[in-house]
């Protein structure tokens, strides 16, 4: 339940935009990728419902896209704070999430931009279903920011994970699905809904953790004339270590398929996974009243 942004400017009657290093140059109105990073749940068992706590998860990622005539860079870091709260709503754990992400890029070989990206917050509701297998379903918002060169407006998420545990598997499928409240700026620039696909199939030996992962987005059809609808394919694999007090995941990722991004692109990832404070078992949880009396179970 990690989030992402992208950044646009025009310049010389050419919009050069950069999303999470996803650079493109076109004629007519700016375009933009994904809201959310594409990748950025690769790894994490976000279907499962965890243990109540409280949970800092940090991911890391540096990308080079084969633009030309130069490459284009990017550094997106992604701090995550997770409450699994010990409370239940409509059978599901309730879950909280605040990010603040900040972002360093050099699209087409240009100076080093850096700034903060837009905030989310978010609510996630987990449902164990029995079996090793957890579904949930996190609605959250994107804030507005003034950052000029990166995404500004305000858009909503929507997240369906499932994620199978058992036997030591990771297997999880994460759709995230986001709705910008305002699809286009002042200057031009064009923000359309998007899907993105994150998938992990690792598996647990010991303390390692090892597996292939993949990750799809595109934009969905906008009403603007002449928008180049942008998406990509990416496939890697993941190595991980649990330390004890901090879990770090490592994986690398390369586009087989892009749709004018400009290039493909190659990233490396790296993910802490530092739980503050952790129950010890998964017990039942009391729940949310919902007729305004308490119920506790």
């Amino acid at each position: 339940m990690i989030h992402g942004f992208r950044h646009a400017t025009s310049t010389l009657g050419l919009t050069l935009c950069v999303g999470l290093g996803l650079t493109t140059v076109a004629s007519g109105p700016a375009q933009a990728g994904s809201a959310a990073q594409p990748g950025q749940t690769v790894g994490l068992p976000v279907g499962a419902q965890l243990p109540v706590g409280l949970y800092f998860v940090n991911t890391s990622s540096f990308g080079v896209r084969d633009t030309r005539p130069l490459d284009s860079e990017s550094n997106i870091n992604l701090p995550t704070f997770l409450w699994a709260t010990p409370w239940n709503l409509l059978g599901a754990r309730l879950n909280f999430a605040a990010i603040q992400p900040v972002v360093a890029s050099s699209p087409r070989g240009t100076p080093y931009q850096s700034g903060i990206g837009q905030p989310l917050l978010a609510a996630q509701l987990a449902w164990n279903l029995g079996n090793d297998l957890g579904v949930s379903y996190l609605f959250g918002g994107y804030l507005p920011i003034e950052t000029g060169f990166l995404t500004q407006n305000a858009s909503l998420s929507h997240r369906f994970a499932a994620t199978y545990s058992g036997n030591g598997f990771n297997l999880t499928a994460n759709l995230l699905y986001g709705i910008f409240v305002d699809p286009v700026t002042a200057q031009g620039v064009v923000y359309p809904d998007y899907l993105n696909l994150d998938l992990t199939a690792t598996k647990k030996f010991g303390k390692w953790e090892v597996g292939p992962v993949a990750f799809a987005s595109t934009d969905l059809p906008t009403r603007f004339p002449g928008y180049r609808r942008q998406g990509q394919i990416a496939v890697g694999g993941l190595v991980g270590y649990n330390f004890g007090p901090v879990n770090v995941q490592a994986y690398v990722t390369r586009d087989v398929a892009e749709r004018n991004y400009g290039g493909r692109e190659t990233r490396g990832w790296l993910r802490l996974i530092v739980p503050i404070y952790k129950e010890s078992t998964n017990s039942a949880a009391p729940s949310i009243p919902l007729s305004g009396r308490q119920s506790l179970r």
